[in-house]
């Protein structure tokens, strides 16, 4: 799948997403917004996925929204800025969305938006030349739509930290309070990011899938709740084919077969 703001690529059960926009540091413009969505969702229904890697094309990881686009915005109607707006809430819903693990690979800069798509990954490897924040504030914005990934990723007084300071994090920083998971040497990112993808993608796709529902699942309720939850998706995993085939081959002492139910 190939076109003007995405490319993407599969092999060996991963695909590589990259925001193809390196004259605008890979903006959040509208275009891109709606290929990513696409992008992001073929590849989260595609069984020969097993894990996606997002990362930018150029020296910029992601640079928040288009600010050509933003002062276009002045003279639309409530109506209009609302539903041109879905788009951008609809990119930020699909990391609770997809059941196939996201992986940022940072290669340069993640501000605004940008920040907000790391922080919405499930795992999030950064270049130690990326710088990351949620600069919006600098610009007269409050960051809407990423304050609730942003949050999640780094806790309340931090994310409230890093939106009044709208300060630029560096890469060590952002580890440090969990921005991201791991910071690598700039040459060594994306390989880095397509092993840990290769990685996951090799483990039973039922189970991934029955995980990433399990934790965002019981993210949003009470906790005694939470156990009555996971306790009926935990019969799911124990009727499935691919604990079957993993018992059994761990025992055997073989690669396991999965078929993915």
């Amino acid at each position: 799948m190939d076109n003007q703001s995405i490319l993407a690529e599969v092999k060996d059960r991963v695909a590589v997403i990259r925001l193809n926009k390196p004259e605008m540091r890979n903006a959040l413009t509208e275009d891109l917004t709606r290929e990513l969505i696409d992008a992001i969702r073929r590849m989260d229904e595609d069984p020969d996925v097993g894990a996606m890697v997002l990362t930018g094309m150029g020296k910029a990881f992601c640079a928040g929204g288009d600010l050509n686009e933003f002062k276009k915005n002045l003279d639309k109607s409530a109506p209009q800025l609302y539903e041109e707006g879905l788009w951008s809430t609809e990119l930020f819903k699909l990391g609770a969305v997809v059941r196939t693990p996201l992986i940022a690979a940072v290669n340069g800069p993640a501000l605004g938006g940008g920040c907000g798509l790391v922080a919405m990954c499930h795992i999030a490897l950064a270049s130690d030349r990326a710088a990351l924040g949620t600069t919006e504030l600098r610009l007269g914005l409050v960051p809407y739509v990423i304050l609730p990934w942003v949050r999640r990723a780094v806790g309340h007084r931090k994310a409230l930290e890093m939106m009044l300071s709208a300060e630029v994090l560096t890469a060590e920083q952002a580890e440090r309070i969990g921005l991201v998971h791991r910071v690598v040497p700039h040459d060594q990112l994306e390989e880095e990011a397509l092993t840990l993808a290769r990685r996951i993608a090799s483990l039973s796709p039922l189970a991934v899938r029955l995980g990433l529902d399990a934790f965002y699942t019981t993210e949003q309720i009470d906790l005694l709740k939470s156990f009555d939850v996971l306790s009926t998706q935990r019969i799911v995993s124990f009727l499935s084919e691919d604990l079957r085939e993993g018992a059994t081959a761990f025992l055997e002492r073989r690669p396991p077969e999965w078929k993915g139910r």
